[in-house]
């Protein structure tokens, strides 16, 4: 309401210098003249649906833009005297901003990157490059229990829930998905009807909290969950056990973001801080998880149903394979959330210090599944600061069978990253509850644009694989991808990981996995050394 007072009072001062203007000298005409301009560019501001920024800030938004018209020249100026002692890498924003608004995204003089550093990885080309496929391959998800298998795209939105994200942004996610057609993760927030009404695919998520199948006291509601699993738009149904951003601990949605709307979302009391416990009351062993996928699975009417982790032990993740033998059925699908994945609320120590990354927790899920026999009839989904074609590749390489990006999502739809998600304040309407800041997201344009980075990252990825030799991702190979581990040294993939072979976990495991293979325990999570 401030910015609409501030022009109100703009206008006052206008009226009230045409009258002194009327007496006084001509120079008030110029001043006069100056205040009715920044009166029109206020007023297109307001009404123009392109930018989040100026709708919210009318006229003094401005300045954003004029200070990122200035960003090349300053940052060319600081790279050639050495700024903090190395080069700026490709900003990401531009890339997700540029695609999003369909802007190619070719750069003048090469790399910024110091390619013989240590840790730099890169893809190997093919001297006798593929045609690329006429459309993007996509990854059938649904294994031999599954009624309803999935088509699911090589990169989707990746699970943010509503309370976290504004009405605004749930709706051009879900609308771009749509429009799109990939899927939409919903976070562990509940179904909320922004998620409904554009018809998007969805990837529906309970956490801990079990919100939207959750009885007053906190536990599952399966009557519920069979209710909201049934909609035509759910497409798959998933479990949520950890977070990348903060794996261990229970979600946190402020008070001040809990408003009647969300209360009612997700089945919890108006304003008061809403928490997810940090573990799950449906299961205490492995075998109890499984056993609960299959009766998601069940209850949704034979959708693919699967769960979502950030990777700790490997002796839990061969626990769980270990429980699916032994129950006879698996999950139809793995997500891999990796431990430098984002969030609007996580404490600073888990962000930094807690969870193990995507590159570590894919090779860990995909050859504990290789080496139990069961890959075949589990699909792998990765998420974690994925935004650009070569991360998808990178991780299709790793094991992953498809991605979720949640952070290149959001600067799609406006995300400016101010990094104050858990005040309220968001300027671009992403992330409040906010009626008034909400209404600079113009869903309209902002979904186009989720649509249009989702779609250029995609031919991107598939770009680079046809780039590779290859025109299926099942047909990338661990020797694609080299990491230097020197100055002078490098190695692929397939050098540097022990990469197992089908069923060998239950033959002979490897010296390297042995261990952990014999102390993993289907009935506990502890593993039986302790």
């Amino acid at each position: 309401m401030g910015r609409f007072l501030a022009i109100t009072a703009t206008f006052a001062a206008l009226v009230a210098m045409a009258w002194a203007a009327a007496v006084g000298p001509w120079a008030w005409w110029v001043l006069g003249g100056v205040v009715l301009a920044i009166i029109a560019v206020a007023v297109h501001d307001l009404v123009q649906k392109k930018h989040a920024i100026l709708r919210n800030y009318p006229v003094v938004g401005h300045l954003r833009f004029l200070l990122e018209s200035l960003r090349p020249e300053l940052q060319q100026y600081f790279i050639e005297r050495n700024w903090d002692g190395r080069p700026f890498d490709r900003d990401i924003r531009s890339i997700v901003y540029e695609r999003s608004k369909g802007i190619h995204g070719e750069t003048a003089f090469g790399t910024e990157r110091d390619v013989n550093g240590v840790g730099y990885e890169y893809l190997l080309h093919s001297t006798a490059p593929v045609p690329e496929p006429e459309q993007p391959p996509r990854v059938e998800v649904g294994g031999p229990d599954c009624s309803q298998p999935y088509s699911m795209s090589l990169l989707n939105v990746s699970a943010m829930s509503f309370g976290s994200l504004s009405p605004n942004a749930v709706r051009a996610l879900n609308r771009g998905a749509r429009l799109g057609g990939f899927a939409h993760d919903t976070g562990e927030g509940a179904i909320s009807p922004y998620h409904l009404e554009h018809g998007g695919d969805l990837v529906w998520e309970i956490g801990t909290g079990y919100f939207g199948a959750r009885t007053d006291d906190g536990d599952f509601d399966p009557a519920q969950f069979r209710d909201q699993s049934a909609r035509e738009q759910v497409k798959c149904v998933s479990l949520k056990l950890s977070q990348g951003a903060k794996p261990g601990v229970g979600g946190v949605l402020p008070a001040a973001k809990v408003n009647a709307e969300i209360a009612r979302t997700r089945g919890i009391p108006e304003g008061e801080k809403c928490l997810s416990p940090s573990a799950h009351k449906v299961f205490t062993t492995p075998t109890e998880l499984i056993e609960f996928i299959a009766r998601m699975r069940e209850l949704s009417g034979g959708k693919p149903a699967g769960f979502k982790l950030c990777v700790g032990s490997r002796i839990d993740v061969l626990a769980i394979c270990k429980a699916m033998l032994e129950v006879g059925t698996a999950p139809d699908f793995i997500i891999v959330d990796g431990a430098e994945g984002g969030s609007g609320a996580a404490p600073l120590e888990y962000e930094d210090h807690v969870g193990t990354p995507l590159t570590d927790g894919l090779l860990t899920v995909h050859n504990a599944l290789v080496g139990t026999g069961l890959r075949d009839r589990i699909r792998i989904g990765a998420s974690g600061k994925i935004a650009a074609g070569n991360d998808v590749v990178k991780r299709l390489i790793q094991g992953a069978d498809y991605t979720n990006s949640a952070r290149a999502m959001m600067m799609a739809v406006g995300c400016i990253q101010a990094q104050i998600c858990h005040t309220g304040l968001c300027p671009v309407g992403v992330t409040t509850q906010d009626p008034k800041r909400q209404r600079a997201l113009h869903v309209g344009d902002k979904s186009i644009r989720v649509k249009n980075y989702q779609e250029a990252t995609v031919k991107q990825a598939v770009e680079i694989m046809a780039s590779m030799g290859v025109n299926d991702p099942r047909d990338l190979s661990p020797d694609l991808l080299q990491r230097n581990i020197g100055r002078t040294e490098h190695r692929s993939y397939a050098e540097l990981y022990n990469w197992l072979q089908p069923g060998e976990l239950l033959s002979q495991p490897p010296e390297g996995w042995a261990h952990d293979w014999f102390a993993a325990d289907p009935t506990s999570f502890r593993n039986r050394s302790q």
